[in-house]
């Protein structure tokens, strides 16, 4: 009798932690004691590994079986484990080389007959293991892609707890998988918003170089319309003029995905910007994160770097809009359980979409609204004032007559045109951001922004003047500064002037010009 390890990953958020999974055989009564605080799925791993050891041809041990998963303090959840337990009870019952499993982690469940199967989270453990040393990865079939994203790891591929024995023993290797195809290297996909293209979009025009604005610098947009304007048609459309994202920000996007178990069929890393709109009966778990079992994350995670959209957004609960306020200005969720603490990076564009009142018939002139001045108020009030104060652009929609719809048809810019002006806007400000941990002007710190962002001397008087009619708060002025900031790059300027001032507090105020 022995003692032997092998090695594994928990995750706690999309951080990847190395375990250790020791296996004890004594002298003793038959049992199977699992120590190391498991959760639920994992106490029953006990059956499923037993059950799929014999399946394999493999003899289960008549002795007293210990199992400990260390660090013993971290909290470990779900299936995941179930290959390296299995191996670490061989290699301890001398059916396998006791130093077989060194330098390598099993990541896969087990099924009753053997098989393994696929587990989310791949990525993220894969990346903790090259971290943690383990130049040498097994996973399922299912999950070989996904691992082979990380560069300079060896992932073995087994379709069943036998050909990993068989190997372990010397035998042949399964065969390893194949890296995907890399960005570049073959024809791009399609992005996830299908095929969308901002000339549909017709009339609107301040409304589309709104969009224009928060696409370059990654600011949030609100947009007040009657239906049928083109609120959800422009939101839509804004990931169809947002940059590839950069190789560090495609594996964090994969990274969230993978803990989601969201990731595409493609198997690689996704490198266009996600969009996602959860429906206003959305619970606050599902748009910041969490859960009763293992913590998930939500739509403000899964939209990072990417475009979250909320339509029909007074209808949402107002404490599930308001838990967006943190993650708005962090750029991360954090959710806080009394075993542990998971973050999930939350860096996303926020568009929310209204209709003026709740019989949605309100237009310029109110024609055929029956909705009183208060219950208006009172629709747009479960918009609360500090969510909104963290709206950098406010537009204010108007329905589109024929005559602004045929003149568009023939001067409309489609999402290409518009893409180019914002990857030109963006490279200015990459130049500008060189050096700082910042990649957009919406990033910028306040105090950074008045220090060494500053726009032209005398440029901000229209701002100022606002402050003091109390129309903007100090977080607003900070705001209108990073949005002058994205139009003068639009534009080529170096520094912003009083007219792209005048511009920002116009959109912030959601005034038309």
């Amino acid at each position: 009798m022995a003692l032997a390890r092998a090695h594994s990953v928990a995750l706690v958020g999309v951080k990847g932690h190395l375990i250790e999974v020791e296996a004890d055989i004594a002298q003793g009564l038959p049992a199977t004691i699992l120590v190391g605080l498991p959760d639920t799925a994992l106490r029953e791993a006990r059956d499923r590994i037993r059950a799929a050891i014999v399946n394999s041809g493999e003899k289960w041990p008549q002795s007293k079986i210990t199992v400990g998963l260390s660090p013993a303090s971290l909290p470990k959840k779900g299936s995941g484990f179930d290959v390296a337990i299995a191996i670490a009870i061989l290699a301890a019952a001398s059916a396998l080389p006791v130093s077989s499993p060194a330098g390598i982690m099993f990541l896969a469940e087990l099924g009753l007959d053997g098989c393994l199967r696929p587990v989310p989270g791949v990525l993220p453990a894969v990346v903790a293991a090259m971290a943690g040393g383990l130049e040498t990865v097994v996973v399922a079939v299912g999950n070989a892609a996904e691992a082979a994203l990380v560069p300079g790891v060896r992932v073995i591929t087994a379709g069943s707890l036998a050909e990993v024995a068989m190997w372990l023993r010397g035998g042949p290797a399964p065969a390893p998988a194949s890296p995907p195809d890399q960005p570049g290297a073959a024809p791009a996909p399609e992005p996830a918003i299908g095929h969308k293209d901002l000339a549909e979009v017709l009339g609107q025009s301040e409304a589309r170089k709104a969009v224009e604005i928060c696409a370059a610098g990654g600011h949030n947009l609100s947009l007040l319309g009657p239906p049928g304007a083109g609120k959800t048609m422009l939101a839509e459309r804004l990931p169809t003029i947002l940059p590839r994202l950069e190789p560090a920000a495609a594996l964090e996007v994969t990274s969230i995905h993978s803990v989601a178990g969201t990731l595409p069929d493609s198997g690689g890393l996704m490198t266009d910007p996600p969009f996602c709109a959860p429906h206003h009966t959305a619970s606050k778990a599902a748009i910041v994160g969490g859960g009763s079992g293992i913590i998930r994350p939500g739509a403000a995670s899964l939209a990072h770097r990417g475009v979250l959209f909320l339509d029909e957004a007074p209808e949402f609960q107002r404490d599930v809009l308001d838990a967006l306020r943190q993650p708005l200005e962090a750029g991360e969720v954090v959710i806080a359980r009394s075993a542990m603490c998971a973050t999930f990076p939350a860096r996303f564009t926020l568009v929310l979409a209204a209709n003026p009142c709740p019989c949605a018939k309100s237009s310029s002139g109110g024609a055929g609204c029956g909705c009183s001045p208060a219950t208006k108020r009172r629709y747009l009030g479960r918009l609360s004032g500090p969510l909104l104060d963290r709206v950098d652009v406010k537009v204010q929609l108007l329905p589109v007559n024929r005559r602004e719809m045929l003149y568009d048809q023939r001067f409309i810019e489609t999402s290409a045109v518009v893409a180019e002006r914002v990857a030109a806007a963006r490279e200015r400000m990459a130049r500008r951001l060189s050096g700082t941990p910042w990649r957009l002007n919406a990033e910028i710190p306040g105090a950074e922004l008045r220090r060494s962002f500053a726009p032209q001397p005398g440029a901000v008087r229209p701002l100022e003047r606002a402050m003091e009619l109390g129309q903007v708060s100090a977080r607003g002025a900070d705001k209108i500064v990073r949005v002058a900031w994205s139009v003068a790059d639009l534009a080529g300027k170096p520094r912003p002037c009083a007219d792209e001032i005048n511009v920002a507090v116009s959109l912030w105020l959601g005034v038309s010009r």
